[in-house]
């Protein structure tokens, strides 16, 4: 008897290594191009500076707006990156090649998720210590670093999901905004409470409330972007 040949298997690549693919394709083009971490920076660092001119304050003064202007800062420059990497990936066709390939959609919309909070937290790196030297205050706190990576967990999470909504449109500039703002509100709030605790020194229990609820918003909303993700981009 012959032996029948063997079909080749049509394997789809795992979960995580189609994840980890995604979010290497947007570090490597980073990298070359070097465009949407230059715009978040200078940005960022504008926001800074004009925030360190503009509010002549005394230190202790500074230092009860300190959590608020940080967020502000890191709130708007995430939102400038949010935008421009689902426009990069719309105007190059690269989106509607990643839709095509055979993997999940929810890991497409992870490993964007992850590459856009590597940029947000490369950014946060830089404007941390070039705002402790203008602002005289020390934020490398660790509850205060723990929030900002809580809130930008959360914000990276709904922001690249509305984000493939709003790259469909025309008017994706100005609507990215007008949609993701009004659902990070919690977000933002808790994160410049709990950050404003940190920096007074208070206990961790003072401030709980506002970090658990940190924590309830990305696990809620990030369940959420892995369910609904595959029915934003067939839209």
């Amino acid at each position: 008897m012959t032996a029948q040949p063997t079909k080749p298997e049509n394997r789809q690549p795992s979960f995580l290594k189609a994840m980890l693919a995604v979010t290497w394709k947007d570090l490597a083009a980073e990298l070359r191009s070097r465009e949407l971490l230059s715009a978040m920076l200078v940005f960022s660092l504008l926001v800074i500076l004009v925030f360190n001119f503009a509010l002549e304050l005394q230190p202790k003064t500074r230092q009860e707006v300190t959590a608020g202007v940080l967020w502000v800062t890191f709130a708007f420059a995430g939102t400038i990156g949010l935008n421009r990497s689902m426009a990069v990936e719309k105007d190059r066709g690269c989106l509607d090649g990643l839709l095509l390939a055979p993997v999940d959609r929810s890991a497409i919309f992870f490993g964007k998720a992850l590459s856009n909070l590597v940029f947000m937290l490369l950014v946060e790196i830089v404007v941390l210590p070039i705002y402790s030297v203008l602002y005289g205050t020390n934020l490398f706190n660790p509850g205060l670093l723990g929030v900002i990576l809580l809130g930008s967990i959360g914000y990276v999470a709904v922001g690249t999901l509305l984000a493939s909504m709003a790259v469909q449109t025309r008017t994706r500039d100005v609507l990215l905004p007008i949609l993701l703002f009004p659902v990070v509100i919690p977000v933002l709030v808790a994160s410049v409470q709990a950050s404003k605790g940190f920096l007074a020194g208070l206990e961790f229990a003072e401030v709980a409330t506002w970090v658990n609820l940190l924590a309830v918003y990305d696990i809620i909303f990030i369940a959420v972007s892995f369910m609904v993700f595959e029915f934003v981009v067939e839209e």
